[in-house]
C-alpha cells in the first residue's frame, strides 16, 4: 500500500491509525496475564495451607510419642531438654510427609503455657518467648482446641524490606492420658511466603516459555502478600512499587473478589491483580505486579 493511498483510507476511517490489530497498551495487557497469575498462586496458596492442616495434627502425636521416649513415659521432661526437644521436631518432621514438603519457615515446641522450649532452626530466637502473647489465638490449642490459625507479628529485630507478620498454626501435644504436654507450633512469614509464591511464578512463566520455544524475555515481576494494614513483598522488591500498592487499599478493592487493572509506577506501565485468600486470614490476599518486556 502506498504512502497516498494510506493517508486515503485513513481520512476516510477505513483504516485505524494505530496499525496492526494486535498493539495493545502495555499496562492493559498486564493486567490480563497478572489475573491469571494470581489465579494460580491462590491455588498454590491453598494447597500449601493444606499441608500444614493434614499434617500438624499427625505431627503432634508424634512429637509425643518422641518426647515420651526421650524421657519418662508419663512426663517427658521437655522443659530441661531443649536439645532433644529439637531432635524430636526434626524426626517428626521427617516422618509426616506433608510437613517434609511444607513452605514452614519453622516448627517450634511450646510448654503447657504456651512459652516456646526450642525450635527446629540452629538459631533459636524463640526459646523462652511467649509465643500466646504474640499469637493470641493460640489460647484455643492450649485450652484443648484441635487445630488452630492465626497471625500475628513475632518480636524481634525488624525486617530491613519492612514490617512483616506471620501466618501461624498450632495444635495440643497430649499425653496418652490426654492431659497437655505442650503446643506443636508452625508457620511463615509473609515476605518470606511472597518469595516462595514470586519464585514458583518465574518457574511456571519460564517452564511455559521453554515448552513454547519462546525466546522472549520474562516480565518484570513482584509477588505480594497484603491484608488491612499493608503489603509485604519479597526481599528485593523496589520500595517505590511496593508503596504504590499499598496506596491503593487492596483490601477494600477485593471485598467483592479479585480485581486487576493498569499501574503507572515511575513512568512504567504495569499491571496488577489482588485476590483474598481466605485460608490465610479473613483479609489477607495476594497481589501480582508485572510489566511487560
Amino acid at each position: 500500500m502506498t504512502f497516498g493511498r494510506r493517508r486515503l483510507l485513513v481520512g476516510l476511517g477505513l483504516l485505524p491509525l494505530a496499525l496492526g490489530s494486535g498493539c495493545k497498551d502495555k499496562g492493559k495487557v498486564s493486567a490480563e496475564e497478572a489475573r491469571a497469575n494470581v489465579r494460580m498462586l491462590v491455588e498454590l496458596a491453598e494447597k500449601d495451607v493444606a499441608e500444614i492442616d493434614r499434617g500438624l495434627p499427625e505431627g503432634a502425636k508424634k512429637m509425643a510419642a518422641h518426647l515420651a521416649k526421650e524421657g519418662d513415659a508419663k512426663q517427658p521432661d521437655a522443659k530441661s531438654n531443649a536439645p532433644q526437644v529439637r531432635s524430636a521436631l526434626l524426626k517428626m518432621r521427617q516422618q509426616v510427609p506433608d510437613l517434609g514438603v511444607a513452605k514452614s519457615t519453622f516448627f517450634a515446641f511450646t510448654d503447657d503455657k504456651g512459652i516456646a522450649v526450642r525450635n527446629d532452626l540452629e538459631q533459636d530466637t524463640m526459646a523462652g518467648k511467649d509465643l500466646v502473647a504474640a499469637y493470641p489465638d493460640l489460647k484455643k490449642a492450649l485450652a484443648g482446641e484441635a487445630y488452630v490459625t492465626t497471625q500475628g507479628q513475632f518480636p524481634g529485630v525488624p525486617n530491613p524490606q519492612g514490617p512483616d507478620k506471620e501466618w501461624v498454626a498450632g495444635v495440643p501435644v497430649k499425653r496418652d492420658d490426654g492431659s497437655l504436654i505442650g503446643l506443636l507450633v508452625t508457620g511463615w512469614t509473609y515476605r518470606r511466603f511472597a518469595y516462595h509464591l514470586q519464585e514458583a511464578l518465574k518457574r511456571d512463566l519460564q517452564d511455559r516459555l521453554m515448552r513454547e520455544n519462546d525466546k522472549g524475555k520474562l516480565p518484570v515481576l513482584y509477588v505480594l502478600l497484603f491484608d488491612k494494614d499493608g503489603v509485604y513483598g519479597a526481599r528485593g522488591t523496589p520500595a517505590p512499587d511496593e508503596k504504590a500498592l499499598a496506596e491503593l487499599g487492596l483490601t477494600a478493592k477485593t471485598a467483592g473478589g479479585p480485581v486487576d487493572a493498569p499501574l503507572l509506577i515511575a513512568d512504567r506501565p504495569f499491571g496488577y491483580a489482588a485476590a483474598r485468600v481466605p485460608k490465610l486470614g479473613p483479609d489477607v490476599g495476594i497481589v501480582v505486579l508485572r510489566s511487560e518486556i
